[in-house]
């Protein structure tokens, strides 16, 4: 089938992706007044009788002193990924950004190549001949995920290399929470003997989980420094925060959440929850170095993950984690905290990189990594 690929609306984008039972938050026309420093533009695919069928939200950054743009799609476009002919609907989409000057294209596909259960990332971790997770034989594989990605190697198009590159976009791995059937009762039975003694310490110890607003802003952020420093991660300046609650509560009043959690007064866990349709995200996390031993961290995503259930999501998602199952690895202890909760693993298909005009290409590559 042919796809004619135009501009919508947000109300359009908006309508279209509430008929879909998720869709990722980046790919909200919403998303575009959070990043404000990118130019913005939702799409629509339209079949032959003039249906709305595929979305996707294209943010746009200028090479300084040029006037093309590097295209980029976070987890979208929202097509087909099964389809055995994605030509037909990328082939409209490299028309419209060629003709909007893009030097490059940047995709997000969320279909699933491989995904290992709690059980089988535990059974690698305490295995110490194994260091990648990739390299542990998946419990289930993605067959249209391998259809997608020959087409798209086909296609020309190529997926950035580990860790390089102009942005490290979003993670290709992450791990969730299925909640679908599932009681409250059951998804804790599910979890580690770990998580659930510190669920049950936290509660002994008069943890109390909470929703904020955006007047308690200030408070999660003070934690979050707190917790880059702890962690050595470049935290993102204040004024990010509030412009993500304006935006995506204007769209969905319940669509992004504070949650905080304070022992005796102190603020000892601070979170963000997002939800779309019947998925919701862990965003942000931060926990005070004091206090540790009350596990308020753990009482927090409790709550977090029975609201997402009594929201009717089908799926609770920890967002990235990285390869290593390596007891040396300072990354091991991500991913040892979020299989506690007896989840997956779960490797996408991810970004791909459809060069347009490579100088343009290769030069932007250069000022991204010394923006550093």
């Amino acid at each position: 089938m042919a796809f004619r690929v135009r501009t919508i609306t947000a109300g359009e984008h908006a309508a279209f992706n509430a008929s879909r039972p998720a869709v990722s938050f980046l790919q909200t026309p919403a998303w575009a007044s959070v990043k404000r420093e990118w130019g913005s533009e939702s799409l629509g695919w339209f079949d032959d009788r003039g249906h709305l069928v595929g979305a996707g939200l294209v943010l746009y950054r200028r090479l300084p002193g040029f006037k093309a743009s590097l295209a980029y799609l976070p987890e979208g476009p929202v097509i087909d990924w099964g389809s055995d002919d994605l030509a037909g609907w990328l082939g409209p989409l490299v028309g419209h950004l060629k003709r909007s000057d893009a030097f490059a294209i940047r995709i997000g596909a969320t279909a699933v190549v491989r995904a290992w259960s709690a059980a089988t990332v535990k059974a690698a971790i305490a295995d110490p001949r194994i260091t990648r997770l990739g390299d542990v034989p998946p419990d289930t594989v993605g067959d249209a995920a391998a259809r997608a990605r020959s087409q798209l190697r086909y296609l020309g198009w190529r997926p950035p290399k580990e860790d390089e590159g102009f942005s490290a976009g979003q993670p290709r791995r992450i791990f969730q929470l299925p909640l679908a059937g599932k009681s409250e009762a059951q998804l804790l039975a599910g979890m580690n003997q770990l998580w659930r003694r510190n669920i049950k310490k936290a509660c002994r110890a008069g943890v109390i989980v909470s929703q904020g607003g955006v007047e308690d802003l200030p408070d999660f952020y003070r934690v979050y420094l707190e917790t880059a420093k702890r962690d050595h991660f470049v935290p993102r300046p204040f004024n990010y925060f509030p412009a993500m609650f304006e935006a995506l509560s204007a769209e969905d009043k319940d669509r992004i959440r504070l949650y905080l959690a304070h022992h005796e007064g102190d603020l000892v866990a601070a979170t963000i929850w997002v939800r779309v349709g019947e998925h919701a995200w862990y965003s942000y996390g931060a926990s005070a170095t004091a206090k540790r031993e009350v596990r308020g961290s753990n009482a927090v995503q409790w709550k977090m993950i029975t609201d997402a259930l009594a929201a009717g999501c089908t799926v609770y998602n920890l967002r990235g984690i990285t390869d290593t199952v390596d007891g040396n690895d300072p990354h091991l202890g991500l991913i040892q905290f979020k299989a506690g909760t007896g989840g997956e693993a779960v490797e996408y298909l991810g970004e791909w990189d459809l060069p347009l005009n490579r100088l343009l290409y290769k030069a932007f590559d250069v000022y991204m990594s010394r923006r550093g």
